[in-house]
């Protein structure tokens, strides 16, 4: 007679959970904390505020009302707003390309070696980048000055009538203080670029029979193409956000700078001063929104070139 069959239960062995490791947020949880602060809290702020308009009853303000989008769409039909805006556009259009041209040019003689003295040079042409800009504003106004300044002297010598702070002049005069701010950052971030290219794509460049302007064009410029485009999607932010310059000079030249003359300028306007923080606001989120699409728009095209 045979033995009964026994059957022993195999149980397989339970998968422990991989327990969460929040170590992590140690060192990103500050940083969140204040972006959320001071970046999240005020642009969900502000786009409330767009959405409502003061109620006025007999003249004095009886508390908010919800109005919608109607911010929006008077600020569309609003001819100090674009006037602005295409202040701002032309600025950028010309501006931007002769500042990073210049930049451009300095961070290649630097990267050459032929130049003497490269540190004190690096030094001096970055220094006025570390000047505020509203320093650097009332410094190139004296400079402007027609009664008391460099081009006032000029022009008693030579008999012209050069005057920055004129309709004709005004935007010529802000562009070069903004260009001599900034070319040195946008050198410094060029310059580094062309630090990490290896010399030996030099040395064989030489080798094959290339010249100067060979290795710049087949090596540099193409090695630049990333950082030109992160300098140019900063230039944009920094135009459309043009405050200080105009600030400044508002009160050398008053009767151009008007309180449109740039958008921020404008939203500056309608909140402190016209009493408007709704409009003002709902001007706010659409520049935000304009300088967003245009950075992407021009991040996109580079992004295009770069794989032709």
């Amino acid at each position: 007679m045979s033995a009964p069959a026994v059957t022993i239960a195999r149980h397989k062995p339970k998968k422990r959970r991989a327990r969460r490791d929040w170590r992590g947020w140690i060192f990103v949880g500050p940083f969140m904390f204040f972006f959320i602060l001071v970046f999240i809290a005020p642009l969900i702020y502000a786009i409330f505020l767009s959405l409502y308009q003061p109620q006025m009853v007999w003249g004095m303000s009886q508390g908010e009302k919800f109005v919608g989008l109607e911010n929006y769409i008077a600020l569309f039909h609003d001819p100090n707003f674009w006037s602005g805006v295409r202040g701002v556009a032309l600025f950028l259009l010309i501006q931007v390309p002769i500042m990073l041209g210049i930049s451009l040019f300095l961070a290649l003689a630097l990267d050459s070696g032929r130049l003497w003295g490269t540190k004190f040079f690096r030094i001096s042409v970055f220094l006025p980048y570390a000047i505020p800009s509203v320093v650097a504003t009332l410094m190139w106004g004296f400079l402007y000055g027609t009664r008391y300044g460099v081009i006032g002297s000029v022009n008693r010598t030579f008999g012209w009538s050069i005057d920055f702070f004129s309709a004709d002049l005004i935007w010529i005069g802000i562009g070069n203080i903004v260009t001599w701010g900034y070319i040195g950052y946008n050198m410094l971030i060029l310059y580094s670029t062309l630090k990490t290219i290896p010399h030996t794509l030099y040395e064989a460049a030489i080798i094959d029979g290339a010249n100067e302007f060979d290795i710049v064009r087949a090596i540099k410029l193409p090695t630049l193409r990333r950082s030109l485009m992160i300098a140019v999607v900063f230039s944009i932010i920094g135009t459309f956000q043009l405050f200080n310059e105009p600030n400044v000079m508002q009160q050398m030249a008053n009767n151009v700078i008007t309180s449109h003359f740039t958008p921020n300028f404008y939203a500056f306007h309608l909140a402190f001063e016209a009493h408007s923080p709704n409009y003002s606001a709902a001007l706010a989120i659409v520049m935000g929104v304009i300088t967003v699409a245009v950075a992407y728009v021009v991040q996109l095209w580079g992004a295009r070139g770069e794989k032709k």
